[in-house]
């Protein structure tokens, strides 16, 4: 077990984010023991399920089961991705821990994603918080804002909108915003700024930062967004995912390969990285046709490497 305290989290979107990217469909079976994986390695946050129509994601339509399978697992927190109020109500009903609201600073996105608009999505996340504050007080409400930093769509995103939405949705009632890099066209430069404005903006309500691959500076972004004082991080195990409104959106994160990069530094994960290398076996045996990838799985970690968090057993 972990016998110590973390000094950043890792939250896994993998289940979620990852799986609702690809054409393949994880059994529900399937999708429990790559959870049971991920938590047996150190996983404590893990975003498990999108509560959208079965008919538009057919690979999330046993989101409530996974849910419930997943709540069994001690001191995990259980995370489901809702773009509406109907969503939400579901997700809280099967007993989540935290919902996450794609709300995006593109306009033309935010109409491609969640067919609404950016106003009437800042709205939907009032209802959402007031519900639960209503009907469940203990769940968490984050409303990351998607296309923060550019968007195949629209192109280029003001930085003032960004942050403007982020400040609308906290208005709204959620307990916090981060940024989304959907399309990945971010840069370290740009992330340190954009990262700078809106802890700025928000205070300790700037929440996670969810940035991809999709050029090649993932983790170079990861650790620009560490250097402003970002302390939790999205990604996903394999590099599964993107997002399937946002043309060309491939790549999350390898959670692989961001934390070897922070254990090297001497950042504690949680995480065990010999049992997370484990956890890629279920996953692929979920989802036998797609490729995963991951620089440090493949090539293994140096000669002496210490990592920084410790377990005993």
């Amino acid at each position: 077990m972990n016998s110590t305290s973390t000094d950043i989290l890792i939250s896994e979107v993998g289940p979620r984010d990852g799986l609702q990217s690809i054409k393949s469909i994880m059994p529900t079976e399937k999708k429990n023991a790559w959870i049971d994986a991920l938590y047996t390695a150190g996983i404590r946050e893990i975003e498990v399920a999108s509560f959208v129509p079965a008919k538009l994601l057919p690979q999330m339509a046993d989101a409530d089961q996974v849910v419930r399978y997943a709540k069994n697992l001690p001191g995990l927190t259980v995370m489901a991705l809702v773009p509406n109020l109907k969503g939400a109500q579901a997700a809280i009903e099967a007993g989540v821990d935290k919902v996450t609201v794609p709300v995006s600073a593109s306009a033309a996105h935010s109409l491609a994603n969640v067919r609404k608009t950016r106003e009437e999505m800042i709205e939907e996340v009032k209802k959402i918080a007031q519900y639960r504050k209503d009907y469940a007080p203990h769940v968490k409400v984050e409303a990351g804002i998607a296309t923060a930093f550019g968007c195949t769509l629209q192109g280029l995103v003001p930085e003032d909108e960004v942050i403007w939405m982020a400040e609308q949705v906290i208005a709204a009632g959620a307990d916090e915003s981060g940024l989304s890099d959907t399309t990945g066209y971010a840069n370290p430069a740009q992330i340190k700024r954009l990262f700078k404005r809106l802890k700025a903006a928000i205070g300790d309500k700037a929440g996670a930062a969810h940035l991809h691959n999709t050029r090649g500076l993932g983790l170079a972004n990861c650790l620009a967004a560490y250097e402003e004082g970002v302390t939790s991080f999205d990604s996903s195990m394999g590099g599964l995912g993107g997002c399937p409104y946002a043309p060309g959106a491939s790549g999350n994160v390898v959670t692989e390969d961001l934390v070897f990069m922070f254990e090297a530094m001497g950042i504690k994960t949680g995480v065990n990285l010999d049992l997370l290398f484990e956890a890629r076996q279920p996953l692929q045996i979920g989802v036998p046709n797609e490729a995963i990838y991951g620089m440090v799985p493949e090539a293994g970690v140096p000669k002496g490497f210490e990592p920084a968090t410790h377990w005993s057993n």
